[in-house]
């Protein structure tokens, strides 16, 4: 084996050692630890205790039993893993290559094709192994919630998506969740009106529900699609309803209501204007407070402080990116950090990226979105405040595992930014 193979053979080696080595007991020591715990709240020079991947112990001046790794945590932050936001994190590569993204469904347009799929299920493309799950990873995102979308020969019910682990697994899927789109946005999938939606909705429901039977010429949905409506409809899975117009998110929580629906609403600009109604239905949102200007005639009322009004009138709020979100997915640090710009609580941002989505899309107890025992340790050790984009993530551990700190752009970095260490341009410097 030449010397170039042997050295590309031991790399691999190592970072699949790396990524796939067993958890280990660990006490994190002298930490900020922000619990995103309404009980705790922020505990100052505190130690985390991990057994078996599993916190075990919050508290200060904990014992280390023999064989537990300690990492003196200086006073720095600890946070829980954060959540992504809505992306399409291992469903797409390259943007601008169609045949690296499989987040959208378009059947053609056929009209025998153009039946709503809601049984369309993107989760059955992810994969593990895309160069966007390092990248998220190296920034203490730990977590992410796949879309599921429609482009032009598609339909207004984009199908479902499902939370995913940032963890590298070949099984790291959860609940499924159904994405919609109303409003203008939705518009050009449903006849070029936003009020054909609610009309189309209606006859979506009754056929779910068999007031239309399948054999009907004017049937939308296939067998599959009606069982698979039939459950959201009963309340089993989250509807996430892409929305911005304040009239049409009243709609959206009447239909919702009336329907039985698990509702939660993203985007929302002009949320904070029916506030009250939202906190009232007990329906969370997730918002991005970087889209804070009128970008369509949906959002006039879109602010900055969207986030802070919500949240002080009872909404749960989360947030996500609304614009390239999946090889951008560090953003969410930064639309969390400008909602607490504009006057939106530090402890309620980071349950934003933390407690609310996880329980919005009942992934409670199957993600570390809190610091507590019991809880699985998804943990992130920060060189300073989390929502602060100048701060870094200076490791993450999931399930207690320390994960590599290296992605596609890390390497990149490392091969070009210091080219005289003796070695071909294509390998890093040797670790001292």
């Amino acid at each position: 084996m030449s010397a170039r193979r042997l050295l590309r053979a031991c790399a691999a080696a190592l970072l699949l050692a790396a990524g796939s080595a067993p958890a280990q007991d660990l006490l994190i020591r002298n930490a900020t630890v922000h619990t995103a715990d309404a009980a705790s709240g922020t505990l100052r020079g505190a130690d985390v205790l991990v057994r078996g991947g599993r916190i075990a112990a919050v508290g200060r001046a904990l014992a280390a039993p023999a064989g537990t790794t300690v990492v003196e945590a200086g006073g720095r932050p600890l946070t829980p893993a954060l959540f992504a936001g809505i992306n399409d994190i291992g469903v797409e590569e390259v943007s601008g290559e169609g045949a690296t993204v499989d987040a959208s469904l378009a059947l053609g347009a056929n009209a025998a094709d153009m039946r709503v799929r809601p049984e369309f299920d993107v989760t059955l493309a992810y994969n593990p192994d895309s160069v966007l799950v390092p990248v998220a990873r190296v920034e203490g995102l730990g977590w992410s919630l796949l879309a599921a979308g429609s482009k032009p020969g598609g339909s207004f019910v984009g199908g479902q998506g499902g939370v995913v682990r940032l963890d590298g697994s070949l099984d790291a899927v959860g609940p499924r969740a159904l994405f919609v789109t109303l409003g203008g946005e939705g518009a050009s999938l449903s006849g070029s009106s936003r009020a054909a939606q609610w009309m189309l909705l209606d006859q979506l429901r009754d056929e779910a529900r068999g007031r239309i039977g399948p054999d009907s010429p004017f049937a939308l949905l296939t067998p599959a699609g009606r069982s698979t409506l039939a459950r959201y409809l009963g309340g089993q899975g989250r509807v996430l309803v892409r929305v911005q117009r304040a009239a049409d998110i009243l709609r959206t929580l009447r239909w919702a209501q009336a329907n039985g629906v698990q509702l939660a609403l993203v985007g929302a600009s002009e949320g904070w204007k029916v506030a009250p109604q939202i906190a009232a239905a007990k329906v969370p949102v997730f918002v991005d407070v970087l889209a804070n200007l009128p970008g369509d005639f949906d959002e006039l009322a879109a602010t900055a402080e969207n986030a802070a009004r919500l949240h002080a009138a009872g909404v749960p709020v989360a947030f996500y990116r609304s614009d390239d979100a999946s090889h951008n997915a560090r953003k969410i640090r930064q639309v969390a950090g400008n909602a607490v710009a504009y006057g939106l609580p530090w402890e309620a941002a980071l349950a934003g990226l933390t407690t609310v989505p996880a329980r919005a899309l009942g992934v409670e107890a199957q993600v570390g979105s809190r610091i507590a025992p019991g809880q699985r340790a998804d943990l992130v050790l920060w060189s300073g405040d989390p929502l602060d984009v100048a701060s870094i993530a200076e490791q993450l551990w999931l399930d207690g595992r320390a994960l590599p700190m290296r992605s596609r752009q890390t390497e990149l970095r490392d091969r070009y930014l210091h080219p005289d260490h003796g070695l071909p341009r294509a390998y890093p410097e040797p670790a001292r």
